[in-house]
């Protein structure tokens, strides 16, 4: 497994480097947010992890950059713990976020989970089925399942489930979800994402008042758990 780790902070970087090879993985380094660019449009990672703050490009520029070209999965690291921060992170293009100090060992715990949760992902792409619980979906045929029974959804609700089911974890603001299924031209009202989410839980989950996996992070926005 390669990693790819971008801070300006030198000893912080040097420390991480230590703990992942001593875990067996491949390190590879940068300073800046134009060299995390550059390594990682040159080098086939499986996993980035992004200062927020750094020179010549901050770490959002970067992570959008990185998006128009991989779909890497990427762990903001910052000193920054404002929500406002973590929704801009998940927005431009971020898997997770974790703040400054932080603990080595839920680090290597969130970068192993990433990582699994992408090779899953990998393999559901592959064969165009995507499961997990009681929820399937088959993305070439478009159609859906609760416990092996089918469920009608409309194109937009195939739409937003299946970005929510194909990134686990990865918390969307509305107006993210708005933009992403609905396009940025749209005109319409926020609540409906919140309106698309509501009828989703009611055909998707066993329990739509207390769903157990199509989540809302309060404040921020919505999320699939695995």
């Amino acid at each position: 497994m390669k990693i790819l780790v971008v801070d300006d902070e030198k000893l912080l970087v040097k420390g991480i480097k230590f703990n992942l090879e001593s875990e067996g993985y491949k390190v590879e380094v940068g300073y800046d947010g134009e060299e995390a660019v550059e390594i990682a449009k040159n080098g086939n990672f499986d996993l980035i992890i992004l200062d927020l703050m750094m020179p010549k490009l901050d770490g959002l520029e970067a992570c959008m950059r990185i998006r128009q070209f991989s779909t890497v999965p990427i762990i903001m690291l910052t000193a920054k713990a404002e929500d406002t921060d973590k929704v801009l992170g998940f927005e431009y293009g971020a898997d997770d976020y974790i703040t400054k100090p932080f603990n080595i060992l839920e680090l290597k715990a969130r970068i192993r989970a990433l990582i699994r949760r992408s090779q899953i992902q990998s393999q559901s792409k592959e064969s165009g089925v995507i499961k997990s619980g009681h929820i399937t979906i088959d993305t070439e045929k478009r159609c859906a399942e609760k416990d092996g029974e089918p469920v009608e959804l409309t194109a937009k609700e195939f739409d937003l489930i299946e970005l929510l089911m194909r990134n686990p974890g990865r918390v969307y603001s509305r107006e993210n979800l708005l933009n992403i299924i609905w396009g940025y031209g749209y005109q319409g009202d926020i609540r409906t994402v919140d309106v698309h989410v509501r009828r989703l839980r009611e055909k998707l989950e066993h329990s739509p008042a207390e769903p157990d996996k199509i989540l809302t992070k309060w404040g921020v926005g919505y999320y699939f758990k695995d």
